[in-house]
């Protein structure tokens, strides 16, 4: 995949990334109820020396019924630059792993990923300065607040404490976070707050390629159409590069102005949402939606963010 790195942030060539599970301990083995501490060969008390071997045994029925399983299966796409890039597919296609292949967090089997020019596993430390990353499990200090949290994650960045306080209120109060929250401990706060600290995070350090994975997932209406709004006034206002993984049609459609579909680690089509929809027939003279080009590529259906949230 040739292309100009002026006009391209964000090149993935053929990317393939695998799993390998384990079978389960098998049914027959003795150990794993509670032991009496008595002392068995060579000193050692009998509980260790049973729990030494019941380690070895489950690693080497691991190895032996390990099975492999393609999470992402051979993938290329380019996002250009100030792009809003959408990856949409069910829970279970490989969004997520292929999110956290071009973050740095996996590496990859096989193929490329070209950030800005540069190779993200040769120059992992250059481009882990040009993206941030926002998913639906962001982790935090649960015990600190808000504030807290930010602060420490811009000085990670050599933003200064004062500087990172400023962009810091900037930013929540544009996503509707009250002052008054500010010092309470996140812990103390519902998902959806915490989400929507997860972004003010990876927006504080001002990314050029902004990964975001499943970033509404678990808001109410009204915070998701104010994280929607915000992406789109950062790609207009800060010419950013978003990559957004998402199984919320309406928010692929919305918000993005190319959509790669992924299905079983496969991207089986990729273009505008009115390329996409002209992928499938009309229906009675009505006009298909994404969710009928994806059933008619699939034959699938995809969950809503409802059905995510409650199940």
């Amino acid at each position: 995949m040739e292309h100009s790195s002026n006009g391209i942030a964000l090149s993935v060539e053929g990317i393939t990334k695998a799993f390998h599970t384990g079978a389960a301990l098998p049914s027959w083995w003795p150990f794993g109820r509670e032991q009496t501490n008595v002392a068995g060969k060579g000193g050692k008390a009998e509980a260790e020396v049973k729990a030494e071997a019941e380690i070895k045994v489950k690693a080497e029925v691991k190895v032996k019924g390990k099975k492999r399983v393609v999470a992402v299966d051979q993938v290329s796409f380019e996002v250009r630059r100030g792009e809003i890039f959408g990856i949409l597919g069910p829970n279970g296609s490989g969004k997520s792993t292929l999110i956290r292949c071009i973050s740095t967090l996996l590496v990859p089997d096989a193929g490329k990923i070209t950030i800005f020019g540069l190779d993200s596993q040769r120059d992992e430390m250059a481009v882990k300065r040009l993206i941030n990353r926002v998913s639906v499990e962001a982790a935090f200090f649960k015990k600190l607040s808000p504030m807290e949290n930010l602060i420490y994650a811009a000085r990670l960045y050599n933003v200064s404490a004062r500087q990172a306080r400023a962009d810091a209120l900037r930013i929540l109060e544009r996503l509707d976070i009250r002052k008054d929250a500010l010092a309470q401990p996140l812990e103390e706060m519902s998902r959806g707050m915490q989400q929507k600290v997860a972004i003010a995070r990876a927006l504080l350090t001002a990314p050029i390629l902004l990964l975001l994975d499943e970033p509404t997932t678990g808001l109410d209406p009204r915070s998701k159409r104010e994280v929607q709004t915000f992406v789109r006034e950062l790609q207009a206002t800060h010419d950013a590069t978003i990559l957004l993984s998402t199984h919320d049609m309406h928010e692929a459609e919305t918000l993005c102005s190319r959509i790669a579909i992924l299905d079983d680690g496969k991207i089986v089509a990729l273009g505008t949402p009115a390329e996409l929809k002209a992928l499938a027939p009309r229906t009675n003279g009505v006009d298909p939606t994404l969710e009928d080009v994806f059933m008619a590529l699939t034959g699938k259906a995809l969950k809503t963010q409802e059905d995510e949230v409650a199940g």
